[in-house]
């Protein structure tokens, strides 16, 4: 593995996949390795016009509309990432297995179709690492419910994360190697410690 490898955090709404990969940056920053750090939607200048298309609470997009809006983000991204790809340590907030997770477990679109847009933007770019964050109903409602404001992908039923986060571990199951599973349920504490040892052994 690259030692300036793409690491991934995924995780449905309320997982503390941001504030993980935010103590990543930290770190890294202390420690003066090079990194960048981006999210999706979002990341480059024009991703993020994006992003607050996607989110905002007044869109209405049907599935499909959603699945090419998310892909355009990630499109928008690639110059960004081959720029550091092998020089910087590339920190993702969300990336690719978000996709299949939300678009095709959660909305039920093609998988085929969202593989074949998405391996066409990639070509050779390959993600290195992954954390899995997950969470149970009832602490995702409560981290939600303490958010001053929420997005549209904020407000969707607990059916439809449970089939997102079920897609997640499903993806987990193909790469194992390539996988680590987080559990926020457990002291935050506890969960920073397992990522920044796993991090120090990747890097």
């Amino acid at each position: 593995m690259s030692k300036k490898p793409i690491i991934v955090f995924e995780g449905i709404e309320g997982t503390g996949k941001s504030h993980h990969i935010k103590k990543v940056a930290f770190f890294l920053k202390k420690k003066n390795i090079a990194f960048i750090k981006i999210r999706e939607p979002g990341g480059s200048v024009n991703s993020e016009k994006i992003r607050k298309l996607i989110l905002d609470n007044k869109s209405n997009f049907n599935k499909e509309t959603d699945l090419l809006l998310y892909l355009s983000a990630r499109s928008e991204n690639i110059e960004l990432i081959k720029k550091n790809k092998g020089k910087k340590i590339i920190l993702i907030d969300r990336f690719s297995d978000s996709t299949i997770a939300y678009q095709h477990y959660g909305m039920g679109v093609n998988r085929k179709l969202i593989e074949n847009i998405n391996n066409h933007l990639l070509k050779d770019i390959k993600i290195d690492f992954t954390f899995l964050n997950i969470v149970n109903n009832y602490n995702m409602k409560k981290r939600l419910g303490q958010r001053k404001r929420l997005n549209r992908y904020d407000k969707f039923d607990t059916k439809f994360y449970n089939k997102v986060q079920n897609g997640f571990i499903k993806l987990l199951k193909l790469k194992p190697k390539k996988y680590i599973k987080i559990n926020s349920n457990m002291n935050i504490k506890i969960n920073e410690k397992i990522i920044l040892d796993k991090i120090k052994s990747l890097i």
